[in-house]
This record gives C-alpha cells, structure tokens and sequence, in this order.
C-alpha cells in the first residue's frame, strides 16, 4: 500500500471523532466539515514520521483551525453572519446533520455560543472529550493551569444555564415570562432591562427565509426587534429550559429559546425549520 493511501484510511479512521469534536466547537455541520476538511490538507502536507499519537495530533489540528473561526466571528460580530449556517440545514447530509445537532442538544448550543473562543475551545475538548489541560494549553497559548480556568469558567456558564436546579428554572421562567409580557405591551425599556448588553439574537435560515435577520447584537437592538411583536408567542418548556412558541393552528412554526445568565437574557435563537421544531420537547407552562 502507498504512504499516501496509507495515510488517508488512518485519517478516515478519525474523521466520525474529528466531525464531532469540530461540530461542539462550532456548531455548524458545514464548518465542521471544513474544519476536518482543513485538518486533511494540513496532514498531508506535514511530516508526521515523529507523530506517534496521530489521533491527538489531529484533534489538535481540528481544534485550532475552529479557534481560528471562533476568533473570527468574534472580530466581526457586527455583521450578519451569513457565513455561520443553521447547524442543521447547512450540512450536505440534512439527516445526518440532524442526528448531529440532537446528539448534542439544543441548549448545549445556545450556551457555548455565549462562550469566548478560548472558554469554549478548553470546555469542549476537556469536559466533553477528556483532552488533558497540558494538551489544550499550547492551542489557546496558555499555561495548563489558565487552561484549566478557562474551562472551570465555561462549566459555571454551561451549570448555570442547566435546567437541573428547580429554583433556577423558576427565575428563568419569570424572566422569559417577564420578556414576553414586555414584548407584547411594546414596553421596550423593560425589554432593555432584561437584556445583557451584548446579548445575541440569532435566527436558524428557515426564519431568515421568512424575514428574519440572521443575527442582531446589543440589547437596543435585540428589544426593538421584539418590541410588541410576541403577541402570539406563548412559553414553553423547550428541552426543559424556559422558552417561547408562535404556533397556528397546533402547529409549531417557531420556536425562541433563550439562554439566560445572572437573571438576564444573553442569547436567543428563533428556530423555524421544522425538522428541528420536530426533533425539540417542547411541553407548555402556565403564563
């Protein structure tokens, strides 16, 4: 067999471990499979004759080149992100794609999307993929101990946004309760006092398909867009955190979740395609 053959089978053998890690880091299936795409191109092109553990140093490759979009994203959140697709609708395979997107939960999403680039990059590989912290370390530029509290950092975040304390979940459903009410009385200063100030409006391509922006940042910004437009919506439990759903006639045709950190709405994404409506728990709460 030629070394060229030979290398590619033994990377075919991690490209399942290399899509997952890329698509937690990401949270598109088309840039996870650029990102593993990307990783490909650069085995080829190095000398792995002193690599003894190629799976690790693959998972490194992965993670920085998605460090790299995650920086990239960052550095131009006032634009609509166009080049960020739905994690579901974007991939070649929609099926696929689909299972990929419930195997890691909808909510887990929206959380590590209010992650910085370094935050999320140390949770996912540690706490997700059990990558030692001296491994993370080189990829973020970090001492293995910053490493370590860049991850402890992300898992208050990911806590803290976790369905699991009863008397979280009942602040969030004031809170969601409080944003809807605002919303449908267009009391756009009470809108504004439930936003972080930078928090995050994003909308899957089914609902930019019907009006949508893609993505709207800051809290004037993100209340102007609700301000008296959720007359319809009605809460719900969505995967068991506190959200919103517009629905004719039964039906679900959108679904707002939220992400909400210290009392206050850091993240909300409107998801409109169906499949994934139909993939989501979605149980209805009094309010």
């Amino acid at each position: 067999m030629d070394d060229g053959k030979w290398l590619a089978e033994r990377f075919e053998s991690h490209r399942a471990h290399l899509r997952a890690v890329a698509y937690r880091m990401l949270g598109s299936a088309s840039e996870a499979d650029d990102a593993v795409q990307e990783a490909w191109l650069r085995l080829s092109r190095a000398d792995t004759t002193g690599v003894d553990n190629l799976g690790g140093w693959l998972t490194t490759t992965v993670a920085r080149v998605c460090l790299d979009v995650l920086r990239s994203r960052s550095s131009r959140r006032e634009e609509p992100l166009e080049a960020r697709p739905d994690p579901v609708q974007d991939g070649a395979d929609p099926e696929d794609a689909a299972v990929m997107a419930d195997s890691v939960g909808l909510a887990l999403l929206v959380v590590l999307d209010t992650l910085g680039p370094t935050e999320r990059l140390a949770f996912v590989l540690h706490d997700l993929f059990a990558v030692p912290f001296d491994e993370i370390a080189p990829i973020v530029g970090r001492s293995p101990a910053a490493a370590r509290q860049l991850a402890s950092r992300a898992r208050r975040r990911v806590q803290g946004a976790s369905p699991a304390s009863p008397a979280g979940l009942a602040r969030r459903r004031e809170v969601v309760a409080a944003f809807l009410d605002a919303s449908r009385s267009g009391n756009l200063d009470a809108l504004v006092a439930l936003l972080d100030p930078d928090v995050v409006l994003r909308a899957d391509q089914a609902a930019v398909r019907t009006g949508a922006e893609p993505e709207v940042a800051g809290a004037a910004a993100v209340a102007a867009t609700f301000d008296g437009r959720a007359r319809a919506a009605r809460p719900v439990l969505v995967d068991g955190s506190p959200g919103a759903v517009w629905a004719v006639g039964g039906t679900p045709r959108v679904v707002i979740a939220f992400t909400i950190d210290d009392g206050v709405i850091t993240g909300i994404e409107l998801v409109a395609d169906p499949d994934r409506i139909g993939a989501m728990e979605l149980a209805p709460v009094d309010g």
